[in-house]
């Protein structure tokens, strides 16, 4: 991803001349130089979204343009973000929007005020505009006063440099330090937006089969139609092929692009209900009960990933969670190593992602299975670009607490330790020392965890399942999963409440799992 700057004003302001010498300067140090602009009037190379279509849908105007930044990210080795220019419709949040973009996009933001203001409502304008900035989680890399008398700012832990009128800023001192805030450190940073963006980048970088069990839900049609729009997966719909496209077509939805196969198909039929007889004759099963069971969509997309294909299954958006992730238990099984399946529900925060484990799966997992589930969330939370601090919740921290409950955190904590040497894992652990310093401090000193945890291992599914959707609701987390892990092949089941939104997030997901 190529290196970037924002440049952004909270009143209209001529920022032309800075963009320039930016870029100017830039193409000397590097080979590609681009110049992109979230918003504008009118559609054109370089540009999101127009206003028109940002006022039409906020949210899916802000999806697009980190999408359209990220395509330009590509093609460049400095990108220079010019924020918006004070033409919006009056009552726009420009700033906030501004920051909103920098923050997605991982950009530090350099903040650009009007010099020709008088001191005082200079200061104001940067102070109250600074913590705008700031609450949407941007970086802010510096304050440039453009223009006037050649005002000075003092503000706390932001560097502050002026450009008086008539000065160039090719030959200043301003240059070497906007220069210097490309450079600044990526953001730690990690806005729901982006970790969506960076997921649906790396299903395309290597795209996968995907079957979808349940296309008579219209909520799965309409995913269907964004996600081969944007080629975040290939899909295989399970049912009548004339029925689904009508549907489809009713809606005004393009699946053109998917494969629709119903599940009497003969062909298919014969072969997955002879494999699924092998599998289970162990248990008994016929060729003919075979065949009768194979016939259910969720056991029919479960033999499809098994015989390779198709890469991963999503279902559960008209079926239960055992619906969905039995045929998986009896046809794909574990993986080796791992004792049991179970799963992670991946929590974007407004700052962060957070995986909570095991909230969906497991009721009362034993100290072996506690420090299985510990280990594969760890596994899971690294494969979406989490480096995992795990903490073994309990009512207790450290041995401040004792009892039955506590000594099995205990000793799965010992267990997942033994397994995983490597992994920096702490328990047992109450929720408030596994994030907040202040308290860490005070209840387990010393600790690489406490305080800064980001994957966090519940001790029944009880407690798992309230947590994370306590979380999700006091908070406005969008809670991405259940993600199942531990499976050979990836299965993965949805809310029946699911939203659109959910299920082209869980594809995504599926489909990076598969890669490996």
């Amino acid at each position: 991803m190529a290196q970037s700057i924002y440049l952004a004003s909270p009143s209209k302001t001529d920022r032309s001349t800075v963009v320039a010498a930016l870029t100017d300067s830039l193409s000397k140090a590097v080979s590609r130089v681009g110049t992109f602009r979230p918003f504008a009037a009118a559609p054109a190379a370089g540009v999101g979204v127009t206003w028109e279509a940002y006022y039409a849908d906020p949210q899916e105007a802000l999806t697009t343009v980190v999408d359209a930044f990220r395509t330009a990210a590509k093609e460049t080795d400095v990108l220079v973000l010019d924020g918006t220019d004070g033409t919006a419709a009056p009552g726009t949040p420009e700033l906030s929007l501004d920051a909103q973009v920098a923050a997605n996009t991982g950009s530090p933001l350099v903040l650009v005020l009007d010099g020709s203001q008088e001191q005082a409502t200079l200061e104001a304008s940067a102070r109250v505009s600074l913590a705008q900035v700031q609450e949407a989680h941007a970086t802010v890399g510096a304050v440039l006063v453009l223009g006037g008398p050649g005002h000075t700012l003092s503000l706390e832990g932001v560097e502050v440099v002026t450009l008086p009128a008539g000065a160039d800023l090719n030959e200043s001192e301003a240059l070497e330090t906007l220069l210097g805030v490309v450079e600044l450190p990526t953001s730690q940073v990690v806005t729901p937006l982006m970790f969506q963006a960076g997921l649906v980048d790396r299903a395309r970088a290597d795209r996968k089969t995907i079957v979808l069990p349940e296309p008579d839900d219209d909520r799965i049609l309409q995913a269907a139609d964004e996600i081969l729009r944007r080629g975040i997966a290939d899909l295989v719909l399970l049912g009548d092929e004339t029925t689904v496209r009508a549907r489809a077509t009713e809606l005004g939805l393009d699946i053109s692009a998917a494969r629709v196969v119903a599940t009497n198909d003969p062909e298919l039929l014969e072969t997955y209900a002879a494999e699924f007889a092998r599998l289970r004759a162990k248990k008994g099963v016929t060729l003919e009960q075979a065949r009768q069971t194979v016939q259910d969509v969720s056991y029919f997309g479960t033999m499809m990933v098994h015989m390779g294909q198709a890469d991963g299954m999503v279902s559960g958006a008209a079926h239960t969670t055992a619906h969905t992730i039995l045929p998986s238990f009896q046809i794909i099984k574990t993986k080796p190593g791992t004792a049991i399946v179970s799963s992670v529900f991946l929590m974007l925060m407004e700052d962060r992602v957070w995986a909570f484990g095991d909230c969906a799966v497991n009721p009362n997992p034993t100290p072996e299975q506690l420090a299985d589930i510990a280990l594969s969330s760890a596994q899971t939370a690294q494969q979406f670009g989490v480096e995992p601090k795990v903490a073994m919740l309990s009512y207790s921290t450290g041995t401040s607490g004792t009892g039955p409950d506590v000594d099995a955190v205990v000793e799965a904590t010992r267990l997942a330790r033994e397994k995983a040497p490597e992994l920096a894992i702490e328990g047992p652990i109450q929720f408030d020392a596994s994030v907040d310093e202040a308290v860490a401090a005070k209840k387990l000193p010393g600790s690489a965890v406490a305080g800064h945890a980001n994957v966090f291992v519940f001790p029944s599914l009880n407690a798992g399942n309230i947590g994370y959707k306590a979380v999700q609701r006091s908070s406005g987390a969008i809670a991405v999963g259940p993600v199942l892990q531990g499976l050979n092949k990836p299965v993965n089941d949805l809310s029946r409440g699911a939203l659109v939104e959910d299920i082209i997030n869980t594809v995504a997901i599926t489909a990076v799992q598969a890669q490996g």
